[in-house]
Order: C-alpha cells, then sequence, then structure tokens
C-alpha cells in the first residue's frame, strides 16, 4: 500500500511574476510526479476540468485523507491557498510546500512568502523559460522525494498546520469523521475494503485479514488495519505474528493506546515479563486516569504471579494434591503486585467491572492462600463489583463478558445455585464462541488447581465444558504444508522446465517429501490447483489423509483457462482437477470473492501467493513448512514459485525444495 499524495497546484501556462509564463503542467510532469514516485507515492491531482467552479468531491475527499499535501506556492492561486486552509484546518501533518524560482526575476514571487506559512519549511526549485531548470532538475526532484519521505516519516506528535500548532488543545477529526456525505472513488474504495474486513473478522480468517491490512486506500486505515490483524492473531494464540501487526501500527503512530496495550499482552503471552511490565508502566504513566492502561498491568503483574508457581501447560509435571496451592501461596508479594493495578483501573472507571471482578478474585484468592487481606475492603469491593456488574447486564443483557463476570461472582461469593444459574447464562451468551468459552475455562482451572471451593468450581467447570463440547472445536493443523510448483510445459515450450515426462519422477518425490514431514491426518495442506505441480501435490496430499484447501486467485473457469488447459494433456489435467476437487472438505476459496480484486499494479497470482502464505503463517510459523517443486530460475512473471520461496524464506526458512533440473 503506498502513501497517497494529493497535489494542489495551478494548472497548465500561467503568468509568472516576470512576465513569463510558467507552463505548471511541465512543473507536475518532470519534478513533482516523479519526485513523489521515488519517494514511494501514489500521486493524485484535479485536472483542469476539476478546477472549474466549486472543487469537485473525489478531489476534495482526497485531499482531506491524502498522506501528504504537497502544495505549490509559486503564484497567488486562490484554489490552492484555499486547499492548503482545508488541510491545515482539519489535519495537522503531512504538508510540503514547494515554490519555484527563475534566477532572472531577482527575488521570490511574494506568495511564497506568505504569512502563517512564512516560517513552514519550503523547497525551492529551480525555473527557467517557464518550466523547470534541465540544469538543476535531477538535484530538485531528489531534495523534493527526500522531503517527502522525511515529512511521512515524521513523529505523529510534529505538527505542521500552524492551526494545530497555535491551539495545542485542538484535537484532529478521526479520518472516518472526515468522509465526505456524497458517494466518492475513495469511500467506495474504503466501503468495500471494510466490508471484506469485517467478513474476515467475522469468519475469522486472520490471513485474510492480514492480505487485506496490507492493502489500505491510505495509511491512516493502515493503523486500524494492522490493529486488527494483530487481534485476530491474538485470538488464534500467535501472539508473535501479532506482536509483528502491533509493531507495524506503532511505526504508523507510536503513540497510538490500543497498539501499545496490545503490544504489552503479546510480550506477556511471549514470556517476556519484563519487557511487557515496562510497556504497561508507560501507559499508566502516560494515561493515568484509563481503566484499560491499569486493567492491562494487572494482567501482566497477574500472568506474572501465575507464571511463578504454575507448570506451563502441557508440561507433564506430577504434584502431590495441595502442592500448587501451597506453591501458589508462597508467592503472595507477587500476586499483591497483581492486585494493586486491577483496584486502581477500578477505581479510575467504577464500571469497568472487567477490572472490578479481577481485583475481587484476586483478593478472594489471597484470603484463600493465607495472605493478608482487609475484610471490610473486601465487602466494599464487592458491593462495586455487584454494581458494576448490574449496570453492564441492564446496558447489555446479552454481553458474553458481562455474563461471565456475573458468573465468577456467584462462584466467588455466593451459593451453588447462584454458580449453576449464572454459568449456564454465560454460555448462554456465549453465541457458540468457543474461544471465550475456553477463555472462561482457563479462569476456571486457575480457581480449581488452588482448590478454591472445590464443589462449586467443579460445578462451573462441568457447565462450561459442557457448552464447549456442544460446540466443533475450531481446527487446528499440527503442521501446515504450503505448496508452490511449476505447471507441466505447455506443447512446445521452448525452454523445458517440467516436461510432461518427468511427471512420475515429479510424484514420487513430492510424496517423499511429505513423508518425511510425518505428515497425515491431522495436517493442512494449502496450494492453488494448477497442472503439474498443485495438483501432484493435493493427489499425495489426499492419499495420506491431509486436509486439503486450494486457494485460487481467480474464478474456477478463468483459472481452468488459464492455468490447466494450456499444459500439455490439458483436458486429462482437468479431469485430475475434478477429482481432486470432489474430495475436499471445503470448496476452494476465490480471491476475487473473498478479498475482492487485486490492487492497481499488483499481479493477482503474486497476490494469491501473499494470501497463502498469510493463511499458513496465521498458524504459526513454527507449523509452516514449505515444499517446492522448481527449477531455480526466475518465473514467466510475478506470483510464481521464486516469490513465495523468497517470501517463505524471509520468513520461516523451512522449505523443501524438489529441483525439477535433477529429476530423472
Amino acid at each position: 500500500m503506498k502513501p497517497h499524495a494529493f497535489i494542489a497546484m495551478p494548472f497548465g501556462p500561467k503568468p509568472g511574476p516576470g512576465g513569463q509564463a510558467i507552463d505548471f503542467n511541465r512543473v507536475l510532469d518532470e519534478l513533482i510526479r516523479p519526485a513523489l514516485e521515488a519517494a514511494g507515492c501514489e500521486v493524485f491531482r484535479a485536472d483542469e476540468e476539476m478546477r472549474a467552479g466549486d472543487i469537485r468531491v473525489d478531489m476534495f475527499q482526497e485531499l482531506l485523507v491524502a498522506d501528504l499535501v504537497v502544495a505549490d506556492l509559486t503564484l497567488a492561486n486562490a484554489n490552492v491557498w484555499y486547499e492548503l486552509g482545508v488541510r491545515h484546518a482539519l489535519r495537522a501533518r503531512g504538508v510540503v510546500l514547494v515554490y519555484g524560482a527563475d534566477a532572472s526575476w531577482g527575488v521570490d514571487a511574494d506568495s511564497a512568502k506568505a504569512f502563517d506559512t512564512y516560517t513552514e519549511r519550503k523547497l525551492r526549485y529551480h525555473l527557467a523559460l517557464g518550466a523547470p531548470d534541465a540544469a538543476t532538475l535531477p538535484a530538485d526532484i531528489e531534495r523534493l522525494a527526500t522531503m517527502a519521505r522525511e515529512t511521512l516519516a515524521t513523529s505523529t506528535r510534529r505538527k505542521v498546520s500552524p492551526v494545530y500548532a497555535l491551539l495545542p488543545h485542538l484535537q484532529q477529526p478521526q479520518w472516518h469523521k472526515l468522509l465526505l456525505a456524497d458517494a466518492n472513488e475513495f469511500s467506495d474504495s474504503y466501503n468495500d475494503w471494510a466490508r471484506r474486513m469485517e467478513v474476515a473478522r467475522q469468519r475469522n480468517r486472520p490471513g485474510d485479514i492480514m492480505t487485506l491490512a496490507n492493502e489500505t486506500p491510505t495509511r491512516a486505515l493502515a493503523l486500524e488495519a494492522k490493529r486488527e490483524a494483530g487481534n485476530s492473531l491474538l485470538k488464534l494464540q500467535q501472539p508473535g505474528l501479532a506482536l509483528e501487526q502491533f509493531d507495524a501500527a506503532l511505526a504508523i503512530d507510536p503513540e497510538d493506546i490500543q497498539a501499545r496495550q496490545k503490544k504489552a499482552i503479546c510480550l506477556g503471552r511471549l514470556g517476556r515479563f519484563e519487557e511487557a511490565r515496562e510497556w504497561t508502566q508507560a501507559l499508566t504513566h502516560d494515561h493515568p486516569t484509563d481503566a484499560e492502561c491499569w486493567a492491562l498491568a494487572g494482567r501482566v503483574e497477574k500472568d506474572g504471579w501465575v507464571g511463578r508457581w504454575h507448570p506451563a501447560p502441557g508440561a507433564a509435571v506430577a504434584l502431590e494434591p495441595g502442592a500448587l496451592k501451597d506453591a501458589a501461596a508462597l508467592e503472595d508479594a507477587s500476586l499483591g503486585e497483581a492486585i494493586a493495578p486491577y483496584r486502581s483501573a477500578f477505581m479510575a472507571d467504577p464500571s469497568h467491572h472487567y477490572s472490578g471482578i479481577n481485583a475481587l478474585m484476586l483478593t478472594v484468592l489471597r484470603a484463600h492462600l493465607g495472605g493478608d487481606t482487609s475484610p471490610a475492603e473486601t465487602e466494599a469491593l464487592l458491593g462495586g463489583v455487584r454494581w458494576a456488574v448490574a449496570s453492564a447486564l441492564a446496558h447489555a443483557p446479552r454481553d458474553y463478558w458481562a455474563r461471565a463476570s456475573q458468573a465468577m461472582l456467584s462462584l466467588l461469593c455466593f451459593d451453588a445455585s447462584a454458580v449453576q444459574r449464572d454459568h449456564r447464562a454465560a454460555a448462554a451468551a456465549a453465541d457458540r464462541d468457543w474461544f471465550a468459552l475456553d477463555s472462561s475455562l482457563q479462569s476456571l482451572g486457575l480457581l480449581r488447581d488452588v482448590g478454591f471451593r472445590p464443589a462449586e468450581t467443579a460445578l462451573a467447570i462441568d457447565l462450561v465444558e459442557r457448552e464447549i463440547k456442544r460446540l466443533a472445536p475450531p481446527f487446528v493443523p499440527r503442521q501446515v504444508l504450503l505448496f508452490s510448483g511449476h505447471m507441466v510445459d505447455a506443447p512446445g515450450r521452448e525452454t523445458p522446465r517440467f516436461p510432461a515426462a518427468l511427471e512420475g519422477a515429479a510424484a514420487r518425490e513430492i510424496g517423499a517429501a511429505i513423508d518425511s514431514l510425518g505428515a497425515g491426518v491431522g495436517d493442512l495442506a494449502l496450494c492453488q490447483c494448477a497442472a503439474g505441480g498443485d495438483i501432484l501435490f493435493l493427489e499425495a496430499a489426499q492419499a495420506r489423509g491431509i486436509r486439503c484447501q486450494i486457494m485460487l486467485p481467480t474464478d474456477e473457469p478463468e483459472y481452468i483457462q488459464r492455468s490447466i488447459l494450456p499444459s500439455t494433456d490439458g483436458a486429462a489435467w482437468r479431469e485430475r482437477w475434478f477429482a481432486v476437487r470432489a474430495k475436499l472438505p471445503d470448496p476452494p476459496r476465490l480471491m476475487p470473492e473473498d478479498l475482492g480484486p487485486a490492487p492497481r499494479g499488483v499481479s493477482a497470482y503474486e497476490r494469491c501467493n501473499d494470501w497463502l502464505m498469510n493463511t499458513a503463517l496465521a498458524w504459526g510459523p513454527d507449523k509452516t513448512r514449505f515444499l517446492c517443486l522448481w527449477n531455480g530460475a526466475g518465473g514467466d512473471g510475478p506470483g510464481g514459485t521464486q516469490h513465495m520461496m523468497d517470501e517463505v524464506k524471509r520468513r520461516t526458512g523451512r522449505v523443501k525444495w524438489i529441483d525439477t533440473r535433477t529429476l530423472a
């Protein structure tokens, strides 16, 4: 996704200060556009027709949402100044000012020195005979490209707009509040992209979200997209990949509070406790009245407390009854450090039932473990939590997390009938959300392990487990086999790459590579389905009981025409395609339907490879294995096996390469 650059400037020949006409079309084509493209920008400007009368909708929208606005102040052009004023009023940064000067004028044009912009950093380019000066043009292009890159890279704290610089408490509108009432090219693009992101989120497809996150219409959207991708990966228990997404969000806006919070969560789940603590301490320092920041600090400290005495999940550790309770009791100081930030969060926002129920749970557990607590303070905390939960349920009776807080409240303080009633209500409110129920089950497991109210806790666990068993648990592959390979050569191909005569040898090598990984039932295979390597791989995977998912860059009829029939014996390969397809547990996923059309200038096949790779990596880089059938040479275009090989090597390095040059 390239940054959008909007150019506010005169167009065509216009009289200059010395009487010589300046050809601003040449300024655009020879200087400004090449410089911005060298800076990695996609350039947008209004044409002559758009300039007649009022500013047109598309142009005005781009002015508001563009990542960069370049305003040419060579002349006192009313439209340019109006556009610059609108930008300064609604966006605090992202502006570069340029103006041209001809040595024959003797002085710069008065418009370049005007009032509030006089102190702005401006770039002076050189004119000669009404056009960019050929003698200095390369240097001017480089200077403008450098300034554009530096402006895009500057901290979000830096305010270029004199409006925001002089009014320090003025807040920029959120980018979506800058969408115009009338439909326009940008809003249409955004709405289509946002709809696909929401569908991917609802279907829990982080690979789709990761792909779409790199295709946002502007960088303003990229921040949201990276956060959404990170959230999806966290839900799939992939904190390492999620951390990459939140780091990308923070590269766009280092002060984004949501990305900072989620980064701390990722660090905690990765076992990087000290780093997580540093991040939460910085958050509570910067946002001392934000309940979410304090609750997050409590979560990190709670995880740290549990990690000091509880075996890691899956660890084969035999413990005597009561041993975990005794071990937990020895970590009373760490438990106290977890309670304090949760209490601070609840005091900052008494409606924040999540922090209240966690403060109460840990306080009750501290008393259960023999720690020092104040009954009066615990009773006061209980009253506050009851009010917060009741208020949340009155506002949203079907909210799962409010129901879960009520269920935990009953387990902590009330009788078995209340425990049963409220856990049943919570299970019903989960609306078949396996992840939400599993999260509650983990919290209940903690209470079970320290021997808290054994009968009531066992009842609650039984109710939640019973609801989970009613649901099909999400498929979690043991390993993910990602494949890319050459098509069988078309008849008459000048330079052989994968001749039809090598099909048998290739099939044997592919089968052997799969077997060397110990792949079988419980694994997942991802690839396209072109004649040749793809179909050979899918046939071998299906023969071994591996679950297969086909992902295509086009609809099926077009794919058959382009990637199956042109091969030697194309009709026979088409029949094998239909045979493979008939055995799939799910129909092929089609990129135009799930992700929409490829962005301008992006190969559909290259994008499909990114989609495949993101889908594989979303299950975890440690699970991803890449198999390829390749001759080691560059492909026939973007999206070939080399592209996939390069990307997977960069991300995981786990590659099995079958070289078609050595097949016999």
